[in-house]
């Protein structure tokens, strides 16, 4: 049988593909201290909780194709709040932020066409993009450098004919790196000044761990035809099983064009909209708590890192995702180990490896990607037991 010539081009999530190694070695009654996804430990607001019991319609009904009213109003309340004013028209209700980004690529690009993303990205762009027939121009970043990739020269060298776009995360995942209102700025004159589409993916938006309200792309003005920005309840209130995000723009061609994809998809799922509506009550104490936390588990992660002999990393200033390299040959290679035969009084340690996170073959190999969503106790083993499993490993 013949498959997709895109679906074979992509590849399986390195954030997810250990997961069977995982389970096995759990089975043999490790205990696993999981850096690998994005899953926060932070109790979802009850506010959801009591609007989805509370749900007392009698027919489960299908919800309009572009969102609730009660959401879309709670996302349009919610922007208003940082001082960017927008149309309910200019929102789209997905499935997840991931959903928000699949639509946008697939209203934008076509075969043969490139997007401009600062690597490494979250690695599911890959995919998303070489659905759409186009790939991904990378725009190399290192971690010598903290992964800055704000830099007028080094984009516009990445600009060509099949350029389409540019898209970032910021806060980045899964660098951690957090662009400047001036950064911001640039970026979107850039895309501007080229005629080019600008994706801004700020689900992480809330966290930021420098005292400064992070600076939307959508609180910029005069770049109404180039703005698409992504976004999502499933890591600000720790509602990742929920899967509702949106897609908003200003731009009213590209919404009418994305409609398309959501009349063909019918809706998202009406009880966790309902549910994602009464997430937005939440008060700005529900913010500054969870920022605080993750603050502090930030912390203890660099601590530990600092302490690991020739391990390289950037200190995260968003986001709750940190990248490391490692001084050993290969990170895929090293986590293998790492589940099926290390171990330090049955424990051992699970991350992500980061090649998966670029474009550009053979970048990555020894990187990894930890994310700060557990406890800070279990954080502080993670690292001990990362740096043990180091010096065993390099010793063999």
């Amino acid at each position: 049988m013949k498959f997709s010539s895109k679906i074979e081009k992509c590849t399986l999530s390195p954030i997810r593909k250990f997961g069977p190694l995982a389970s096995e070695a759990e089975k043999s009654g490790k205990k696993i201290y999981h850096l690998n996804i994005g899953q926060p430990d932070i109790e979802t607001p009850k506010e959801m909780m009591d609007a989805i019991k509370n749900f007392s319609d009698p027919i489960l009904a299908y919800a309009p194709s572009g969102g609730l009213p009660v959401l879309v109003n709670a996302v349009q309340k919610y922007y208003e709040g940082i001082d960017a004013s927008l149309d309910s028209s200019d929102i789209l209700i997905t499935n997840g932020g991931s959903e928000a980004i699949m639509m946008a690529l697939a209203c934008i690009l076509d075969d043969g066409d490139e997007i401009i993303i600062p690597e490494p990205f979250y690695a599911n762009y890959n995919t998303f993009a070489k659905l759409t027939g186009a790939s991904i121009h990378p725009l190399p970043t290192t971690p010598e450098e903290g992964y800055h990739f704000a830099d007028r020269e080094k984009i516009e060298a990445c600009i060509n004919e099949h350029t389409r776009a540019i898209m970032f995360t910021n806060p980045g995942n899964p660098t951690g790196t957090v662009l400047t209102p001036e950064e911001l700025k640039l970026m979107a004159d850039i895309a501007k000044e080229h005629d080019l589409f600008i994706i801004g993916d700020e689900v992480y938006r809330e966290f930021v761990y420098d005292n400064e309200p992070l600076m939307s792309l959508l609180q910029l003005e005069g770049y109404e035809e180039n703005v698409i920005v992504i976004d999502s309840v499933s890591k600000r209130f720790s509602a990742c099983g929920a899967r509702i995000g949106c897609m908003i723009s200003r731009n009213k061609d590209l919404m009418k064009n994305a409609m398309k994809w959501c009349q063909g998809r019918l809706c998202a799922p009406t009880i966790d909209q309902i549910g994602s509506a009464a997430l937005y009550n939440v008060g700005p104490e529900y913010y500054d708590a969870v920022r605080k936390e993750y603050k502090a588990r930030k912390d203890v992660m660099v601590e530990g890192l600092s302490k690991i002999p020739g391990l390289i990393y950037s200190d995260p200033k968003g986001a709750f995702y940190c990248m490391a390299k490692l001084p050993v040959d290969d990170a895929e290679k090293f986590l293998t180990w790492l589940l099926s035969e290390y171990e330090d009084n049955g424990e051992t340690v699970m991350y992500a490896p980061a090649s998966g996170f670029y474009a550009t073959p053979g970048s990555g190999t020894s990187e990894i990607r930890m994310a700060y969503v557990i406890n800070k106790e279990d954080i502080a083993r993670a690292l001990e037991l990362l740096g043990d499993a180091i010096e065993k490993y390099n010793s063999k």
